[in-house]
């Protein structure tokens, strides 16, 4: 018999790859930190023995999620600015509050407030765009989940750097610093076209190609954004990057609510990803991404929570069932956007768009040990016909109770192994008396 670090046996495996398919009674073997194989419960019995068995037999077991598109930090400050438009939103309550507190500090403290929610949400990787991306780098170190760090770019002072040159020298140092680090990689940033000049985004482009990094920016976010540009250069945001370069396989475009049909073919003719944020988008009422038109066009669509200032939360689980049904309302077809698609936009399809789709994204021998334990036990979830719909459309974060990134155990039985949650909400509270007093919330 073969010895191995870890044998999960579960009810179910969604593996995701191949698609559509349900593994029913099967088990998981797992060594330094990969799979090595997926197989039936009788078969794992007599081909191995392991240091930790966990008999899982409520459960399915999926891939890691991956938020496609957050700013973790700004867990910080979740509710403070409800019921306005994106501008409103941004220049009468994020970038002040920005301005007067972001520090190094406030971004250890929210990202880890942020990291142990997605952690107990099934989140093993998320996308970052936000200050500080090496203090953010430093707690995911320290905590062991996976991400992708964005190296922000953006045309004005802030906390982090004073100018351009200043960002994408420090972006640079960061990206040398942990451009090793087995679950951190690093991407450039520039905020959105309405905050970033030709000349940056050019510099941008000539960075990301000559470290080979995928680039992360909101596009095409509201009607105003188009409006706006077309008063100002008479280009629409996405013709104005793909006339300086930057539309290819390495860009991320986030939201992307505002699509003509021609759009739409020149993302999939220049294998653009997007990442849809729907609940982010209908919050802020900025629109909706014609999902389905973007799926049949070819383009790879993956999903997002935004930051939990515009959400409120960084719930996936959440994200794929509001992802589902917004596609189908949009496109007038109950069969748009089904549980097995929706279900890659949250794993597969965003290792795609981040390019660790070779490391993981799919519960497929080789890749990494990054592992979601759902309980499919519970009232909420009987009776249980097709495990995959109800995933999708009626299973809730709560259900979530173990998580390991690379074989490691990061979530067991709904405790956090790698973090000291009374602290993290100590530190909460103590931004919010400090943010709220000055805010007069």
């Amino acid at each position: 018999m073969q010895h191995v670090d870890i044998l999960i046996y579960a009810a179910w495996i969604i593996p995701v790859e191949p698609e559509n398919t349900l593994y029913e009674h099967y088990a998981l073997a797992i060594h330094a930190g990969k799979i090595i194989d997926l197989l039936p419960h009788d078969k794992a019995e007599k081909q191995f023995t392991a240091d930790n068995t966990y008999h899982l037999n409520k459960h399915v077991l999926i891939p890691g999620l991956i938020n496609t598109h957050t700013h973790a930090a700004m867990n910080l400050l979740r509710g403070i600015g409800d019921d306005m438009p994106l501008e409103q939103w941004l220049q009468e309550r994020i970038w002040p509050v920005e301005q007067t507190h972001v520090n190094e500090q406030f971004v250890a403290d929210g990202t880890r407030l942020a990291i142990a929610e997605m952690l107990r949400g099934g989140v093993t990787c998320f996308n970052d765009m936000y200050f500080f991306p090496d203090i953010a780098c430093k707690i995911v170190d320290q905590v062991g989940i996976r991400a992708t760090i964005g190296l922000i770019m953006i045309d004005f002072p802030t906390a982090w750097a004073d100018n351009v040159t200043e960002y994408l020298e420090k972006g640079q140092a960061v990206y040398q610093k942990f451009q090793d680090h087995p679950l951190i990689q690093t991407a450039l940033a520039p905020h959105a076209p309405y905050s970033v000049s030709d000349k940056s985004l050019t510099l941008v482009r000539e960075m990301a190609e000559k470290y080979h990094l995928p680039i992360h920016i909101h596009l095409h976010e509201t009607a105003k954004e188009i409006e706006d540009a077309l008063a100002l250069s008479g280009q629409r945001p996405l013709q104005r990057l793909d006339n300086l370069g930057l539309l290819s396989s390495h860009l991320m475009a986030v939201h992307a609510t505002q699509l003509e049909d021609d759009e739409i073919a020149l993302l999939a003719k220049r294998q653009v990803h997007v990442i849809h944020c729907p609940e982010s988008n209908l919050k802020l009422a900025s629109g909706i991404a014609p999902v389905s038109k973007l799926l049949k066009a070819g383009v790879n669509v993956a999903l997002g929570t935004d930051g939990a200032a515009s959400n409120d939360d960084l719930d996936m689980l959440g994200e794929m069932r509001t992802a589902a049904l917004l596609a189908k309302i949009v496109a007038q077809d109950a069969s748009a956007a089904p549980a097995a698609e929706v279900l890659r936009m949250a794993t597969i399809n965003g290792a795609k768009a981040l390019h660790i789709d070779h490391i993981t994204g799919s519960l497929v021998s080789g890749k990494s040990a990054d592992i979601v334990a759902i309980d499919m036990s519970e009232i909420e979830t009987q009776p249980i016909y097709n495990p995959l719909s109800q995933l999708v459309y009626a299973v809730g974060r709560d259900k979530v109770t173990d998580v390991w990134v690379a074989g490691q155990h990061l979530l067991k039985s709904r405790f956090l192994t790698t973090m000291d949650i009374d602290d993290i909400q100590v530190q909460t509270r103590q931004w919010r008396d400090k943010i709220s007093s000055q805010l007069h919330l």
